[in-house]
């Protein structure tokens, strides 16, 4: 090993434990793109692979599976992209629904927004190429309606792709409702989604916001992870991208979304 490729390394472990301690402490930090000169999706990408190993080695954690992020053309203007990115998803932050509600603390997360969105439960292994959304749908077990709580440990979400990359895709939290199988049969692009703040309508979300279709946003994130050697194996959740906006949310907000032909599933921050 090069002292070049040393150093990487050593600066890939010290910025995931920056990481790491915003996400313990509540304290967030300066854009790594800003203060680190981040600027390469790669390394981006390696930082947060090496966060992962820091929270399943040092704190317990595990992995549920994994979320996609800038699936929406506005956030990848946004962000200045043209494609989506990933993230992991920790269980320690899945919040269970007890008869369609969860009790989020507010506490852990630092600028937290929600987001509605589809959650797939991979049955088979996903992997060869090319894999298609009818590849997904013939992979995947059932389909769930999923509030997605995106939170950054950058200041003020002042992010660039970079800065979202490592920061674990901006994860917070994850809540699922109850897997219906009969949702892998239906037309994702047009599956409706109603969703409500503190009980007002405030969203109406559908699939299609989802790169066109769910189904298809998971097929981009079954690519890109083959290409890498670590396909989607039976037993993993996707959350699919959101099928709306996000909302900001703070203590003592309920967060409600409504899905055809799903029962409504519910956040509540305490």
């Amino acid at each position: 090993m090069t002292d070049v490729s040393v150093s990487v390394q050593g600066a890939i472990d010290r910025l995931a434990r920056r990481l790491d301690d915003a996400w313990e402490s509540g304290a967030s930090i300066a854009p790594l793109s800003e203060s680190e000169a981040l600027t390469s999706p790669e390394l981006a990408y390696r930082i947060q692979t090496r966060w992962t190993e820091l929270r399943l080695a040092e704190h317990g954690d595990r992995v549920i599976g994994r979320k996609i992020g800038l699936t929406s053309k506005a956030m990848q203007q946004q962000i200045g992209v043209d494609e989506p990115d990933y993230g992991t998803l920790w269980g320690s932050r899945h919040f269970v629904a007890t008869a369609g509600r969860a009790l989020l603390p507010s506490k852990v997360f630092l600028q937290p927004r929600a987001e509605g969105e589809l959650a797939f439960l991979i049955g088979r292994p996903l992997h060869g190429w090319p894999i298609t959304a009818q590849d997904v749908l013939a992979a995947t077990d059932a389909v769930a309606a999923s509030i997605e709580v995106i939170d950054s440990r950058i200041t003020d979400f002042r992010i660039a792709l970079t800065d979202t990359v490592a920061d674990n895709a901006s994860y917070g939290a994850v809540v699922l409702g109850p897997w219906n199988a009969a949702l892998r049969g239906a037309d994702l692009r047009t599956i409706g989604m109603l969703i409500h703040l503190n009980g007002e309508l405030v969203v109406h979300g559908a699939g299609a916001a989802a790169l066109g279709n769910p189904a298809r946003s998971v097929a981009w994130l079954a690519r890109r992870l083959d290409e890498l050697g670590t396909p989607l194996e039976p037993g993993d959740i996707v959350l699919s991208g959101s099928l709306g906006p996000s909302l900001p949310v703070s203590r003592g907000d309920v967060f409600t979304v409504e899905t055809h032909g799903l029962p409504p599933l519910c956040a509540v921050l305490e």
